[in-house]
């Protein structure tokens, strides 16, 4: 069945309290500067609640979006270039929807291209906003929370703290007992001249494809115990669950796709790594803004069944250590690094593969007052090559969302291997 949406209110969301003259120009970070543009994508499934009508719902999340703004003011502003958010309490916009179908027939074996359908823009529209809506009722009386932030603002750990903080605000009815966040990103990693760097760099129109793999916890544990002995010139402690399941996922994909070392190449693995705890003395979560950045490997291509790669992983998330945060703050350095990735990648001579880990993240204690969700979902990105690792609902499995190229897709989904672990 094909899944319909009818929206049927959009308006803005304003802060409930003016955003003061001195705090007007909200400040980019560096790290903000070279952030791509792009939505991250959030949707929240809440089963059928008896206690609320659609209408207490709708005015509940509204009242509590728009105390939620005044804090986090610059998601009600406009950005303006790569430079900063004029605060001017704009706000932002708000969806409501109505969907032809139940919460279950969403949420049972989800697609993730019907998610863009609960969310109000696209990943790559984001235009100058800061955040966007879209809240859809089901027929079952169940809701899905879309939630959009741009990347040019914050990073993962940004958009859970909003999500949560939102739901907690409107929990409790008020913001008493829910932390402010603290904006110091600018200060930390002082704004740069970024002139000849393109933030768009990688995002590609062509055809992608995104799909779920879901990797039980016995299954996770057996690639765990795979990747433990590792060789004698690579002895290995036992990996985690993330660092078992990328090895092994980037070892489908180099023997699915029959892809053969190039000497005129450079291949590498990307993990996103937060600094907020690398940083001294380290920061909090509460630390709003994009205050992360990708630990790069440099595996060889087709050479083993993922334990270097484990290996070169370590190294560079290790790396990611007080004298590379230093290096980021002056900036001139990483920025004509990016530079140099940005020209090879133009050239064709990059090869990326990239992971994202949300796991361990609080993504299920988004409680506006009906319960927690009973899933949540992301959406199709407009990066080829990339994984990003969910934990399911019971918190024992991980959702792998893969984005591959179509043909890349169907190669890499009918390996064998690949298929035994699923």
């Amino acid at each position: 069945m094909e899944i319909e949406i009818e929206v049927v209110s959009n308006e803005t969301i304003k802060p409930s309290s003016p955003t003061p003259e001195s705090l007007r120009k909200y400040q980019l970070s560096f790290l903000d500067q070279i952030a791509p543009p792009i939505f991250m994508p959030l949707v929240y499934f809440y089963p059928a609640d008896a206690k609320f009508s659609s209408p207490e719902k709708s005015n509940h999340l509204k009242k509590s979006l728009s105390q939620v703004l005044s804090r986090f003011y610059p998601l009600a502003g406009q950005l303006i270039d790569d430079l900063y958010v004029d605060c001017n309490d704009e706000g932002a916009p708000y969806v409501e929807a109505v969907a032809n179908c139940s919460l279950s027939q969403v949420v049972t074996n989800p697609i993730p291209k019907n998610m863009d359908k609960f969310l109000p823009y696209k990943v790559d529209e984001v235009q100058n906003l800061g955040m966007a809506v879209q809240v859809t009722y089901f027929q079952c009386g169940g809701t899905a929370v879309g939630v959009l932030i741009s990347h040019k603002i914050a990073d993962a750990l940004s958009l859970f703290l909003v999500a949560n903080t939102w739901a907690a605000v409107a929990r409790n009815g008020n913001y008493d007992d829910v932390p402010s966040p603290k904006f110091e990103g600018a200060k930390i990693f002082p704004p740069r001249d970024a002139a000849g760097f393109k933030p768009s760099t990688g995002i590609v129109k062509e055809q992608l494809v995104t799909k779920i793999f879901t990797f039980p916890a016995s299954k996770i544990s057996a690639l765990q115990e795979r990747y433990s002995g590792g060789t004698a010139e690579l002895p290995q402690r036992r990996p985690s669950r993330v660092e078992a399941l990328s090895a092994f996922i980037w070892t489908r994909f180099i023997s699915a796709t029959q892809m053969k070392a190039d000497p005129n190449k450079i291949y590498t693995v990307h993990h996103a790594v937060n600094l907020r705890t690398r940083l001294d003395p380290p920061l909090s979560e509460y630390h709003f803004g994009n205050i992360s950045r990708l630990a790069i490997a440099m595996p060889s291509v087709g050479v083993d069944g993922g334990s270097e790669l484990l290996q070169k992983v370590r190294e560079a998330i290790r790396a990611v250590d007080g004298e590379y945060v230093a290096q980021l703050r002056q900036g001139d350095k990483h920025l004509n690094f990016l530079k140099e990735r940005m020209a090879q990648a133009n050239k064709g001579e990059l090869v990326t593969f990239n992971f994202t880990s949300l796991c361990r993240f609080p993504l299920y204690e988004a409680d506006f007052g009906w319960g927690k969700p009973v899933w949540v979902g992301s959406a199709g990105l407009v990066y080829k090559n990339l994984v990003t690792f969910i934990d399911t609902a019971a918190g024992n499995g991980i959702e792998a969302w893969i984005n591959l190229k179509k043909e890349d897709m169907e190669k890499f989904e009918a390996d064998l291997e690949l298929q035994e672990f699923l």
